[in-house]
């Protein structure tokens, strides 16, 4: 029998909703990470721009100048090893792979958003048989009166005032600060943030619960 095992997948887009960095991890119950990978996919990174936000200040993460920055680091990190470049179909070879060697259940930190864009990419998640979001199972467990409190002492509130969800709010609040800010590079977010909000929640509770409370 298969050891309860979850996939996370994390995605960085093209401005035309394609996908330009994909990173997974098989991630066992108690956190242990068992494979891992991330490339730059072909046909995609380096012939489509970056997702970006023309409206958004040049100083923020998402605006158009931060896109150049961005694709010259994944350029570095090509060049140092840190990244390959694969197809859609190599991926899709590697998922068929942990598909029947694990079996494990699928999540991301917003699954419908990693979804489609990997479905516009011919990446295939279509073939695991059970899914959640990790981003509404986080806020299910994590969002009370400790993690507001959290947020307004440590200036993670949303312009609404709300306290802020995002995989590197959620990840700071169980690792603590000296957490380095969540760098939007997919292996990386998957392995150094979302694991780890997994994790925690696999603590107390059970994969029909989660299954349950990320629907």
């Amino acid at each position: 029998m298969k050891k309860h095992t979850y996939l996370i997948v994390d995605t960085e887009t093209t401005r035309y909703q394609t996908v330009a960095d994909f990173g997974a991890v098989v991630m066992t119950r108690d956190g242990t990470i068992v494979e891992q990978f991330g490339a730059m996919v072909s046909g995609h990174f380096g012939t489509m721009p970056l997702f970006s936000d023309p409206s958004a200040n040049p100083d923020d993460f998402w605006s158009e100048q931060s896109a150049k920055r961005r694709a010259k680091h994944y350029d570095d990190m090509l060049e140092c090893g840190e990244r390959s470049i694969s197809s859609p179909a190599l991926i899709n070879k590697w998922l068929e792979r942990v598909c029947g060697q694990h079996d494990p259940v699928l999540t991301a930190y917003n699954i419908a958003f990693d979804f489609g864009k990997c479905r516009n990419t011919k990446i295939n998640l279509g073939i695991f048989g059970s899914r959640f979001c990790l981003m509404k199972a986080a806020k299910r467990h994590f969002v009370n009166e400790e993690y507001m409190q959290f947020c307004v002492e440590n200036r993670r509130l949303t312009p609404t005032g709300l306290a802020s969800t995002t995989a590197d709010s959620m990840a700071t609040y169980i690792v603590g600060n000296d957490l380095a800010p969540e760098p939007h590079t997919a292996l990386e977010d998957a392995r150094d943030y979302e694991a780890i909000i997994l994790a925690k929640i696999l603590e107390t509770t059970t994969r029909a619960k989660l299954l349950e409370i990320g629907r």
